[in-house]
């Protein structure tokens, strides 16, 4: 039996969630959350800078942020489940999230899906 402290799984270009990453993103995931209101949307759009400030965000995941860096974002805490509402304020899609977390261009992936049917 395993310690749960010693275990580790390394899937090679991908970052586990797991109970470490779920608190260095905590901050993140917990402003991501929010956004399931509109009001919080908007409040976001028409001030990023002050609502990541609000949220206590780390400098890492601010510039993950502003570079609509998803995979930054994975890779500073953020739960996809969290990340797909700031995914739809910049307009991507989960197609296209799935694209940038396999190499694949949103068609790439599009394709890659169907052929798993």
């Amino acid at each position: 039996m395993h310690d749960s402290h010693d275990y580790h799984i390394d899937i090679p270009g991908t970052t586990v969630f797991d109970g470490k990453m779920a608190m260095k993103g905590y901050n993140l995931n917990k402003m991501c959350f929010g956004f399931n209101k509109a009001v919080n949307r908007e409040a976001f759009k028409a001030d990023p800078e002050g609502w990541m400030d609000k949220h206590k965000l780390t400098e890492a995941q601010k510039q993950a942020i502003r570079d609509n860096n998803i995979l930054g974002m994975i890779e500073e805490g953020g739960n996809i489940y969290y990340l797909a509402k700031l995914a739809g304020i910049f307009k991507l899609s989960v197609q296209d999230v799935g694209g940038m977390q396999t190499g694949r261009t949103t068609e790439e992936f599009k394709q890659f899906l169907l052929s798993q049917a």
